[in-house]
């Protein structure tokens, strides 16, 4: 059943190491995607997400026209980051291990995230919404996000791994609800 990212109430967010010793949180402003979720046999869901990278924000304008520039996303060259789930696997009732492939910057690369169902509620305006939350971590250098400088104590600048933490409301489709609605 056809599912859509309802953005106002959904977060792409990651989390940086900086200079090795505080962390850079950020999030990206502007996705897409869809979910088809199969309620009776969760391992049959698809997930498709569209990321507009030129949506980056960490709060500060001048690491963001970096993080846009060719030394990490390019942005402009690569206009999407995309992640197409291949399976998912349950590890408990309101758990799943969802396996995907990532790509950015035209490298794609396998990807597993740790996924919590939160649940479904309807709406006063008669819709029906499920919440899911999930993480994983990334290696950037697996993707070409090579950039960093040495730092005079030591260290660099800039960390390898990247957490990531999503959380999405996903709304049925009008369409789907009208038919079940209807049998």
């Amino acid at each position: 059943m056809a599912w859509q990212i309802d953005n106002a109430h959904s977060a792409i967010q990651f989390t940086v190491r900086h200079m090795m010793i505080s962390n850079v949180r950020g999030m990206f402003d502007k996705f897409e995607g869809t979910v088809d979720l199969d309620e009776n046999n969760p391992e049959n869901t698809t997930v498709h997400v569209e990321i507009d990278p030129s949506s980056i924000n960490t709060r500060q304008d001048q690491r963001d026209t970096h993080l846009r520039s060719a030394d990490f996303l390019d942005a402009e060259s690569y206009p999407k980051l995309i992640f197409d789930s291949t399976r998912v696997e349950r590890t408990g009732d309101n758990a799943a291990k969802l396996y995907g492939n990532l790509t950015v910057r035209n490298v794609t690369k396998p990807v597993v995230l740790d996924v919590e169902y939160v649940g479904q509620a309807k709406s006063p305006w008669g819709t029906t919404s499920a919440g899911f939350n999930a993480s994983t971590k990334i290696n950037r250098k697996d993707w070409g996000l090579t950039w960093n400088q040495g730092l005079e104590t030591g260290g660099v600048l800039v960390g390898d791994e990247i957490k990531i933490n999503i959380e999405l409301e996903l709304v049925k489709q009008e369409s789907e609800q009208a038919a079940s609605a209807g049998a």
